[in-house]
């Protein structure tokens, strides 16, 4: 007869013991889940404790009490795990590894015994479904299919310090969140309460990096109820007596709090193939929309090319997008923050015939301080044995469980640009040939658009605001030196100007840098141009916030406020034109990306000279 047993908790410390309920005294065996090595033999009484050695590494582990069940990896809901193997995860006593690995114990739990009635809180459609399970049973442990095992097994080869947990540890999880740099959510992470979103977003927005290389996430509230013992959810807002409707156990897009705010992405989106087309996901790949961003560094991947086949189900989540110009940019009228950047996509349209039709998005977006990266589908960890996809991993962990260093990031594709400002949302740019050009200011690497004006610009500057009968205008220099304002689709002169090196507007007046090395100044109402001082040798210039920015000739960025010195920033920029906005800084030039960057850590030098 096949022994029953479960744990009385999902996770442990070293040094500590956990309690375990087995239907018959047996043999019972431990062994970690990442690389199959036992820790521990001995026999268990019907309620025994398992001691916890402190030399236990923090890992998922197995505890297999009898004979071992035969177990092959099958679909969904098909021979689930057997009854005698029970899984629980041992994490730090100190939080302190770089990466927390989180594990979907909520998720596992909702497909134990499923289609049984009153048992299972599967199948979705059936009015049998049980609306409360609890921990307290034996099952529960990974799916036949094993969606996680994958990335688990990899991690530690791989050279990665991690820790692990149970998603359950994050809810009410700030404090164990706060000890690492980065969360990996991995697999299929389905069943999220409230206090593990609030304490994850919480977590990102003070600077901590989640990577979801999972899908179809955070797609059902649970409330968690008898001290975490008993999972909830009812599916049916009109049937869950909670008096809080944003706690209902719905859909979280019924919540009024869709999961593309925490993920990016979402189910509602996404695509499906269940049952025997299962495996058809096997015949699909992503196609990179965005090979220059730093995700795909050394992947050898160019626009358009496909990549990662197999990593694709059998569940995956999208964000709503458009197309511009052959770029795909997301709309967010679905709650995707406006920072997505879309990095690869893939079609699944014709999965309607198999589940749902749908897409995938993999993509990157910032949120507060921190940033998060979504692979959006439930296989992404079992095809790291392509090399892309582990590429991307890499570049993906390696950065976001780093220390925090602000780096210049591609937004757009190479182009012959020689001037650069913003107006609002919109970034401007003088081509080589002196036209206007534009495109949205955002991560997504949209391609320039001709912006209809006429006439030759070498410099490009925008006031924040009107002052002194100057309006919040788009402004240019002409190689010939004169100051120009645009008007409609032409350039009106407004006269003559000292110079044509750089143009900037800082504290309500002009600044322009001169090819001899002069920097002059001309206030908003007055007519006249007065010498300030010299322009550190600028090849151009930018105004944010009242504080000036130049190029000096090897691209290091100066700064100033007007009326004081120069100061070198330490910084290399690796453009040869500079425009600054809203707390950013934006590069570009002949024969390289556009690139942005954060301005303001860091402390300026004095020039030298």
């Amino acid at each position: 007869m096949t022994v029953h047993a479960y744990a009385r908790a999902t996770s442990c410390v070293p040094g500590s013991s956990l309690r375990f309920v087995v239907s018959e005294p047996s043999p019972v065996e431990v062994a970690d889940v990442t690389d199959d090595r036992v820790v521990f033999t001995g026999t268990a009484a019907r309620d025994w404790r398992l001691p916890i050695d402190p030399g236990w590494p923090s890992s998922l582990y197995r505890a297999r009490f009898g004979p071992e069940v035969p177990w092959p990896p099958g679909l969904p809901g098909e021979r689930p795990c057997p009854g005698n193997e029970v899984y629980f995860v041992v994490r730090e006593v100190v939080p302190s590894a770089p990466i927390l690995v989180s594990v979907p114990f909520t998720t596992w739990q909702a497909y134990n015994r499923a289609g049984e009635p009153g048992q299972g809180l599967y199948w979705t459609e059936s009015p049998s479904r049980a609306t409360r399970v609890t921990f307290d049973r034996p099952g529960g442990g990974p799916p036949p299919e094993r969606w996680e095992h994958g990335l688990l097994r990899w991690l530690r080869p791989a050279g990665y310090d991690v820790a692990y947990c149970s998603n359950l540890d994050l809810d009410d999880g700030l404090d164990l969140l706060s000890g690492h740099r980065m969360l990996i959510v991995n697999g299929h992470d389905e069943y999220w309460s409230a206090g593990m979103r609030d304490e994850v977003e919480e977590f990102v927005r003070r600077g901590g990096n989640v990577a979801f290389f999972s899908g179809n996430t955070c797609w059902w509230q649970i409330r968690l109820e008898d001290d975490g013992r008993t999972m909830v959810c009812h599916r049916d807002a009109a049937a869950d007596p909670v008096a809080d409707p944003r706690l209902a156990t719905v859909e979280w897009s019924a919540t009024g709090r869709p999961e593309n705010t925490l993920t990016g992405v979402s189910f509602r989106a996404g695509a499906g193939t269940w049952g025997p087309d299962m495996r058809r996901m096997l015949e699909e790949s992503y196609t990179a929309r965005f090979a220059g961003h730093w995700v795909f560094e050394g992947t050898g991947l160019t626009d358009g090319d496909k990549f990662g086949q197999g990593c694709l189900g059998y569940e995956t989540d999208a964000a709503e997008f458009e197309e511009v110009a052959g770029v795909p940019r997301v709309t967010c009228r679905d709650g995707t923050p406006s920072s997505f950047v879309v990095l690869a996509t893939a079609d699944l349209r014709h999965w309607s015939a198999y589940g749902q039709g749908g897409r995938a998005t993999m993509g990157i977006f910032s949120s507060g301080l921190g940033r998060v990266f979504t692979a959006a589908t439930v296989n992404w960890g079992n095809t790291l044995h392509d090399p892309a996809v582990e590429r991307i991993t890499r570049n993906v962990i390696d950065r976001f469980s780093a220390e925090p260093v602000q780096e210049w990031e591609v937004i757009g594709p190479i182009a012959d640009v020689r001037a650069l400002a913003v107006a609002g949302r919109t970034l401007y740019a003088a081509g080589a040939d002196g036209t206007l050009l534009r495109r949205e200011l955002c991560g997504q690497n949209l391609p320039w658009q001709p912006a209809g004006a006429t006439g030759s610009v070498c410099a490009l500057a925008m006031p924040r605001e009107a002052a002194g009968g100057h309006g919040a205008d788009l402004y240019g220099l002409s190689p010939a030196g004169r100051l120009l304002r645009l008007a409609g689709a032409a350039w009106e002169d407004l006269g003559r100007a000292p110079g044509s090196a750089g143009l900037a507007v800082a504290d309500g007046a002009f600044y322009v840098a001169t090819t001899s090395g002069e920097l002059w100044c001309r206030p908003f109402g007055s007519r006249d141009w007065e010498p300030v001082g010299g322009s550190a040798g600028a090849t151009c210039l930018a105004g944010m916030n009242g504080r000036l920015f130049a190029l000096d000739p090897a691209r290091r960025l100066l700064t100033m406020l007007p009326g004081g010195v120069w100061e070198e920033c330490g910084l290399e920029v690796p453009g040869s034109t500079l425009t600054a906005h809203a707390g950013l800084l934006i590069t570009g030039g002949p024969d390289v990306p556009l690139w942005w960057r954060p301005w303001g850590n860091g402390r300026p030098r004095p020039a030298r000279g």
